[in-house]
């Protein structure tokens, strides 16, 4: 078997867009096409044997057991290698439940779909999904727990935090979109201008002011102390002079800590003598220059979190401990807990399990024990210094016995050092009475305090605690989001993004948008190249100054990755047209057609997808729409505009010269389109329906008929505003035409033009283009000869996987089916095509169109040949 590609999309897909994150994995099963499941020898008998778990895959049979039962009846290695992948996950700690097994245009070619939770995990699953249906296959063991436990360690790397994860959750809930900003815990909420963050559980709103102060003990302690909350009396030191001092004026027993300390790193309690205080002075050194040592306060470790300045959760914390049996070692005991099924590896079950490291052997060695050490029957053993929930600390929550001064206490100390998410520290012998009744105090207040053990306690009610962060980061619901509108279709979608961004600038908005040419936001470039992809996507949705996003959507970001959002206000789809038909298993149109209506499966409830009722598979779409929707056409009698009106349905057409909106009964004349200079004085078709679907896309968001009027009449076409798309020069004796057309709806298009566009000789510069089906290229020759007078046949830069003599054998192919007597130059280097037809060619009256590759390389070179005309005038 050979893994020919492995694609971890992140976005709805051509697969679901409802299961965003999915692994495409492209497989030649190679001879094994021809050995399913029950023709290898033994195979059944080992998958069974050595992956028993798999029992509960339910698979087409619909119970558990269904899918050994496949296996037994005979099923193909794809389907197995889809199943394996997901158990894996499982195993280790990530339930993936959806996949499917499609085979390709080529035999034995498989792509093998599968969920995954963090990308990286994902792909190594696929491919040791491979590796251990080999080992099957062979008759191996396949070491079942070596894969499990490095997807355990890949996930603990990667994934979220418990507390940023909880927020995201709860985001999720709220249908908030949210973007991860690096690999640790940063993550975006909301989009554009809309947008709040998050680093762990601290927020945007939260002030570094604030953080300062609970990073800092010292200050920290100052503040509280003047303000009569109880803290235990102590000092800052630096040095054992100084540390001597402190002991004379507080006595024992001592805590020391770091100032700038945090996770209960460098903190040692109960310090009852010299030495000890030593060693603990050297241990919080190794974190903090200085270090606060206090009174050390009895009782038990308390974790008070207070959230917008309210109190909403309360856990007392036990360190990780274990109790004797008189006869088993303090190693073996931990074994035994480690045993319980609610502890496992990081954070992936609600407990921890025990790991003994350097910090529990010298815990120990200070109690006089080690790990061989046997505690008698019934003695407690803590194993660490710290009651933190990561080192195997137990939680049990007691919000609804805290005491209502200790409430009251609390949310004023957030509010005197100012945290909006705070965690207080306080040890006491219970939380249930005042304070000042049972002598405990407040040991620290933390900035980004952890949430797990509220969410997870070991005993006691759980709390949704990520609740009152999202109520307070969005107040308003709804405000999280900038209006979307994302256009797709194989032409038209570059002409329609710039467009439809025109108008809603015009309307007062700084628009990000995308397009095949860069991505800008406002009037401004960022990047340039192609740019329709989801990277793209995000690039705007993360820019803070942006409220209103134009997306144009590729089929190619769209295979590759997916989309760059969840959902959309709007959706445009302009036409379904062979183009790049036989890439990524895209061999047909109503294949192609449904990579394009992804787009308008994620749609919201009140937005629209916008469709063209003059294209049958577009037309379609409305079916699938998660929205409403509305159609445009070039016929105003068109049967389906007319149904669709009927009921009350939007729609716009091409009446009687006007683009013109209808609703029910009543409509708008938005504009004449001979008046609208995108249009050519109404000449390019295709642009009156780009106008069309850029007018609905602008309306359904709100934006009025007049504004919209306004914005089409003052958009001008050329190589500013739409760069490749009919960027006309005049020429002293002649017109030259730049455009971008590549596939043969494209080329029609063009050639609908032309038929109204009065010259004495037209003059076409083409090219065969490596990924298109030869039909396609020969296509492109025949149209080219319909439409032109004489033709120069040049090439791409990249002939994308074909040599030029059989991409020009293909043009001429075609060229010669029309019409056997054309004249044809063939000039292969498209600067020097396009110099010979400007330079030498080109006569009085006569219309040049160029169909670019490199678009920026080719306007430059028509516009240096201009400035020369004018000053040869």
């Amino acid at each position: 078997m050979e893994i020919r590609n492995i694609r971890a999309l992140s976005g709805p897909n051509y697969w679901s867009a409802n299961r965003h994150k999915l692994i495409v994995m492209e497989l030649d099963l190679e001879e094994l096409e021809d050995s399913p499941s029950d023709k290898i020898s033994g195979f059944y008998e080992r998958i069974t044997e050595q992956m028993p778990t798999m029992f509960a895959h339910r698979c087409s049979v619909g119970e558990p057991g269904g899918f050994f039962e496949r296996v037994k009846r005979g099923t193909w290695l794809g389907h197995i290698i889809e199943h394996i992948a997901l158990e894996i996950q499982t195993l280790a700690g990530m339930e993936c439940g959806f996949g499917r097994t499609r085979e390709m245009s080529e035999r034995g070619v498989y792509n093998v779909v599968f969920s995954y939770w963090e990308k990286r995990a994902g792909v190594y699953a696929a491919k040791a999904s491979v590796r251990i249906a080999e080992k099957l296959i062979a008759g191996e063991d396949i070491e079942l727990d070596y894969f499990v436990q490095n997807l355990r360690e890949i996930r603990e790397e990667d994934r979220l935090g418990p507390s940023t994860g909880s927020l995201v959750e709860e985001a999720e809930k709220r249908k908030i979109p949210w973007i991860r900003l690096n690999n640790r815990s940063l993550v975006q909420l909301g989009y554009g201008i809309n947008q709040k963050r998050i680093q762990a559980t601290i927020a945007s709103t939260t002030g570094s002011i604030a953080v300062d102060i609970a990073c800092d003990k010292e200050d920290t302690k100052e503040l509280l102390e003047n303000a009569e909350i109880p803290v235990p009396r102590g000092r800052i030191i630096r040095d054992e002079e100084d540390l001597e001092i402190a002991i004379e004026r507080l006595g024992y027993p001592l805590a020391l800590k770091p100032i700038a300390g945090n996770h209960g790193r460098g903190i040692t309690t109960n310090v009852k003598n010299w030495e000890d205080a030593k060693d603990a002075l050297r241990l919080a050194k190794e974190h903090s220059r200085r270090v606060i040592i206090e009174q050390f306060i009895t009782g038990f470790d308390h974790r008070v979190l207070v959230i917008n300045y309210k109190f909403e959760a309360a856990a007392v914390r036990k360190p990780a401990s274990v109790v004797g049996d008189g006869s088993s070692t303090i190693q073996q005991l931990i074994d035994k807990v480690n045993e319980d099924p609610r502890r496992g590896f990081g954070h992936e079950k609600v407990l921890t399990a025990i790991t003994v490291n350097e910090q529990t052997i010298n815990f120990l060695k200070d109690q006089d024990l080690t790990v061989e050490s046997v505690p008698e029957e019934g003695k407690e053993i803590l194993l660490k210094p710290t009651a933190n929930l990561s080192t195997g600390g137990t939680a049990e929550d007691i919000t609804d016995q805290v005491h209502p001064s200790i409430i009251t206490m609390c949310e004023r100390v957030a509010r005197i050092i100012g945290l909006d998410i705070c965690g207080i520290d306080i040890m006491a012998p219970s939380l249930f009475k005042p304070l000042k009744q049972t002598g405990g105090a407040i040991l620290e207040v933390n900035a980004a305090p952890g949430f797990r053990m509220h969410l997870e306690p070991t005993h006691g009610l759980p709390r949704n605690v990520a609740e009152p962060v999202i109520d307070m980061l969005f107040p308003n619901r709804n405000y999280e989001r900038i209006p979307i509108i994302a256009i797709s279709g194989t032409n038209g979608k570059t002409t329609t993004s710039r467009l439809t961004s025109h108008i809603v600038k015009s309307a007062g908005y700084n628009v990000g948008y995308t397009t095949t040419d860069g991505v800008y936001i406002g009037d401004e470039l960022m990047m340039t190249g192609d740019c329709t992809g989801p990277r793209s996507a995000e690039f705007v949705l993360k820019d803070p100054t942006v409220d209103f996003a134009v997306l144009e959507c590729a089929r190619g970001g769209l295979l590759r990755a997916g989309l760059g959002f969840h959902k959309c206000n709007t959706a445009v789809v302009t036409n379904v047209a062979g183009d790049h038909l036989g890439l990524g298993g895209i061999d047909t149109l109503e294949k192609l057609a449904h990579v394009k209506a992804v787009v308008t499966k994620v749609v919201l409830q009140d937005g629209y997808a916008i469709l063209n009722a003059d294209d049958d598979r577009v037309y379609k779409m409305k079916e699938e729409t998660t929205g409403q929707f509305a159609l445009f056409s070039l016929d105003e009698n068109s049967p389906r505009i007319k149904r669709h009106t009927k009921k009350n349905g939007l729609a716009c057409v091409y009446e009687n010269g006007f683009v013109t909106l209808l609703k029910g009964n009543w409509k708008v004349r938005v504009a004449e389109a001979k008046n609208i200079p995108i249009t050519f004085d109404g000449r390019a078709e295709f642009n009156i329906q780009n106008v069309m679907g850029a007018t609905l896309a602008a309306y359904t968001n709100g934006i009025k008929a007049t504004e919209i009027r306004a914005a089409l009449l003052s958009f001008e076409p050329g190589a500013e505003n739409t760069p490749g798309r009919m960027n006309i020069f005049d020429f002293n004796d002649f017109k030259v035409m730049c455009d971008y057309a590549h596939n043969p709806h494209g080329m029609r298009a063009i050639a609908k033009f032309l038929e109204k566009t009065e010259a004495k000789k037209k003059i076409g510069i083409i090219a065969g283009v490596g990924d298109r089906r030869d039909e396609d290229t020969v296509e492109i020759g025949a149209i080219a000869a319909d439409m032109f007078d004489e033709i120069i046949i040049r090439q791409d830069k990249n002939l994308r996987g074909k040599n030029a003599e059989d991409l020009i054998a293909l043009l001429k192919k075609g060229i010669d089916s029309v019409n056997d007597n054309m004249k044809v130059h063939i000039i292969p280097d498209e600067y020097k095509a396009v110099e010979f037809a400007i330079k030498e060619l080109a006569q009085e009256g006569d219309f040049v169109v160029i169909s670019s590759d490199v678009i920026p390389d080719a306007l430059e070179q028509i516009q240096k040949y201009k400035e020369e005309d004018l000053q040869n005038a």
